[in-house]
């Protein structure tokens, strides 16, 4: 049993956040097993009215129980597939589209967090990869062989700097606050040059 939604921005006065152990970057692929019923009802409602969610990393809490505190930088998810083959679970895949910014929040009496937001303007503009960072791209291209099935999906975008540092972000071994913080850096060349310092460091490249 699946469907698609691609959808468009929810209303910002009510865009509902699920707070999460992991950052979703725009183009980023992200299953997700819903379970907890305030989370099951915000899916099902998205999915009807054909509008994503906003995932953020979690700053203070966890993701089961009480609502956890949110970073302000989050990005939207939009659900393109789902199934339920165990009753109250909800298996969706969700594509992360564009980042936004929390400038207030409110928590319903079921405990799921609505938040006044915004779209970040110019989000990830295409910009080229810089000739010093062509090897950010062969290591990307060497690893997709080994990533799980649907990670990665086509088209591949190995010339852009937003795309490449976004992929590599995902991939990589990097705490998430620290993949947090690459997030919310507006400047794509400056996120990719940061993953290959990274990768020097690291004795990665």
């Amino acid at each position: 049993m699946s469907t698609s939604t691609a959808g468009t921005a929810p209303d910002w006065g009510q865009l509902p956040i699920f707070p999460l152990g992991t950052v979703l970057f725009p183009g980023g692929q992200l299953p997700l097993r819903v379970f907890e019923a305030r989370y099951v009802d915000m899916t099902r409602d998205c999915m009807k009215r054909g509008t994503p969610f906003g995932v953020c990393l979690i700053r203070e809490g966890a993701e089961v129980g009480t609502p956890a505190l949110p970073h302000l930088i989050g990005c939207l998810a939009a659900i393109h597939d789902w199934d339920m083959q165990q009753l109250g679970v909800l298996q969706i895949k969700t594509v992360g589209t564009h980042r936004f910014r929390i400038e207030s929040t409110e928590v319903a009496a079921n405990g799921l967090i609505r938040a006044l937001a915004h779209r970040i303007d110019d989000d990830d503009p295409v910009l080229a990869v810089r000739p010093e960072f062509a090897s950010c791209a062969r290591l990307l291209k060497a690893l997709l062989p080994k990533l799980p099935a649907g990670m990665m999906p086509q088209p591949h975008h190995f010339e852009r700097a937003g795309w490449l540092a976004n992929r590599l972000a995902e991939v990589l071994p990097i705490p998430p606050l620290a993949k947090q913080k690459l997030m919310e850096l507006e400047d794509p060349d400056l996120r990719l040059a940061t993953i290959h310092r990274f990768l020097e460091q690291q004795g990665l490249k």
